[in-house]
């Protein structure tokens, strides 16, 4: 508190006491104690001014000197190996050499001015643009694989971007192109874009593609096999930047919802079941379970057309259950 707010307290308590208030009632009144008012006027009486002294001193846990000095050697012998002050704080300690928290190394640093080099800059690779393409079901699938480790497999699938239907699945020992090709040749019979041949649906008139498989980086996505028949398909693939897993974020939520719903598969042993798990939780995924992404309603509804009719339905149920309950009140009131 400044000098002259005290001293302002002081003349209204002077002058509350002159009007025939008690000393006491008064600073109850200004929430000032007591024993403080009659202190201050004390130490106007000795010093002649109510300015709070500089506390002076330091903390009793300031660094001494030595390790300072230690400090500024620690950054110029390991700066460019520990690029940080975090870990030059752990490799004083683990030389021995000096024991402080990460902040006083930094705090040491920035007082003599001294630069710690940082992590070095490595700038985001820029993102392919997608290619144009028609915003509807079977147009934009995304694939990936996830491990099932207890099983000692690998489980791939694929999930249509638009709908959020999962499209299908393959479980295998091994990550190779043979499966990958697999994949999507069971797929593309799924959902019956082979014609009687079993050959690829064939390039629009407009040059655009049939289909865009959107993925990783991984070895057997970017191989050079996988490329033939994915071509060969009429399929255009897609890959995200390396090392940015968000750019492929709908398949990793796919599956971090697959593991986390349905928990037993991580414990799974015997491939055999685990196999007819996937299966039994793929109907479930795509015909029971509710997508919040697609507007709550199951992968199935929106991947044939349903979805619309039950959101429209759903708006239209809101509104007249909205009108009844207005009606109702009103009468009860009444």
């Amino acid at each position: 508190m400044s000098a002259g707010a005290k001293l302002e307290l002081l003349g209204l308590i002077e002058g509350a006491v002159k009007d025939g208030w008690s000393h006491t009632r008064a600073c109850a009144l200004l929430r000032l104690a007591d024993v403080r008012a009659h202190r201050w006027r004390q130490r106007l009486r000795v010093t002649g001014s109510l300015e709070d002294r500089d506390p002076g001193g330091g903390a009793v846990h300031g660094i001494l000197d030595w390790e300072e000095q230690a400090i500024l050697d620690l950054i110029a012998t390991w700066g460019e190996v520990d690029r940080s002050h975090r870990k030059l704080a752990h490799r004083g300690s683990r030389l021995g050499v000096v024991f402080v928290s990460p902040s006083t190394v930094l705090r040491v640093a920035l007082e003599h001015q001294v630069a710690l080099p940082g992590d070095p800059f490595r700038p985001r690779p820029v993102m392919p643009a997608l290619p144009q393409i028609p915003w509807e079901r079977n147009r934009i699938w995304m694939w990936d694989a996830t491990h099932l480790t207890r099983c000692k497999r690998v489980a791939y699938a694929i999930v249509d971007i638009v709908t959020r239907y999962w499209i299908g699945y393959l479980l295998s020992s091994e990550q190779t192109t043979t499966q990958a090709q697999l994949l999507f040749a069971r797929a593309l019979e799924d959902q019956d874009l082979l014609d009687a041949d079993g050959l690829p649906p064939s390039v629009e008139d407009d040059e655009l593609p049939v289909l865009i498989a959107w993925s990783d980086n991984g070895s057997e996505m970017t191989a050079l096999d996988t490329r033939k028949f994915m071509a060969l398909m009429a399929i255009t693939q897609h890959h995200g930047r390396p090392g940015t897993p968000t750019d492929q974020a709908h398949i990793e939520s796919f599956f971090s919802h697959l593991k986390g719903d349905w928990p037993h598969l991580t414990s799974i042993t015997d491939p055999a079941v685990l196999d007819a798990e996937l299966a039994r939780i793929r109907r479930d995924y795509n015909t029971v379970r509710l997508h919040a992404s697609i507007g709550y309603v199951t992968p199935d509804d929106e991947h044939h057309g349903r979805g619309p009719q039950i959101r429209r339905a759903r708006a239209a149920g809101m509104r007249r259950a909205r009108a009844r309950r207005i009606a109702d009140n009103r009468k009860a009131k009444t």
